[in-house]
């Protein structure tokens, strides 16, 4: 792979970026998500943004209501990568890694003759997504840890303590949402969230809904 690329603004990409629905699969800023390339269309997408020299590809959750539809109305907000990593199947397939750079906001679809879909996108709106670590000061790290103790035992889940404790909190707060079993329309709030304390908030607030529904009547009922 070539090397590593900066990017230090909204003039840094493209106006136009070939763009990926993919329900549930959730890519913020600096985060790391794997992918498993086998439609033909999607073949082509990946070759072409290597053709391209940029090596991008936005990442864009379907509107719920559409997201089996064979062409999904797109969500307003996504978020692009770069593919850092990449390897060929003996099936045909690409097994790649997409490290995401910025958020950017749907101008318009293009009228592309690709099989894969291309929009215009404005990066301007989300121009904080440059700057790595922004707002870590602002985030209850100690309340999003507690949740996700309470998570992971409730689930008969473990985890690496140790590289949580040390991780940095922004990457800590992505990588968990990116990680999360919610559905489309939590993730899509998840990534719209306007700064990283947000995000993190809304993180603690739907994974405490999750575990109140699970507890038992006899536990979340109050006395008179």
């Amino acid at each position: 792979m070539a090397a590593n690329v900066t990017y230090r603004g909204p003039a840094d990409l493209p106006d136009v970026i070939p763009v990926f629905p993919l329900p549930g699969a959730l890519l913020l800023p600096r985060g790391q998500l794997p992918l498993n390339i086998f439609e033909p269309r999607y073949l082509a997408m990946i070759d072409d943004a290597f053709l391209s020299g940029h090596r991008l590809i936005g990442m864009v959750q379907p509107v719920p209501a559409d997201e089996n539809a064979r062409r999904p109305a797109l969500s307003a907000v996504g978020c692009v990568g770069r593919i850092t990593q990449l390897a060929e199947t003996g099936d045909g397939r690409y097994m790649l890694s997409l490290t995401g750079i910025a958020r950017f906001r749907i101008l318009e679809e293009m009228a592309a003759t690709t099989a894969y879909r291309q929009c215009r996108a404005d990066f301007e709106p989300f121009a904080a997504d440059f700057e790595a670590r922004a707002g870590e000061g602002e985030v209850d790290r100690d309340g999003l840890l507690k949740t996700l103790k309470e998570f992971l035992e409730v689930n008969s889940l473990e985890a690496d303590w140790e590289g949580i404790s040390s991780a940095p909190t922004e990457t800590l707060v992505n990588a968990l949402c990116m990680m999360s079993p919610w559905g489309i329309k939590e993730k899509q709030a998840l990534l719209e969230a306007p700064d990283l304390k947000t995000r993190a908030a809304l993180l603690v607030a739907v994974t405490e809904m999750a575990l109140a529904k699970d507890k038992p009547a006899s536990e979340t009922q109050t006395l008179n």
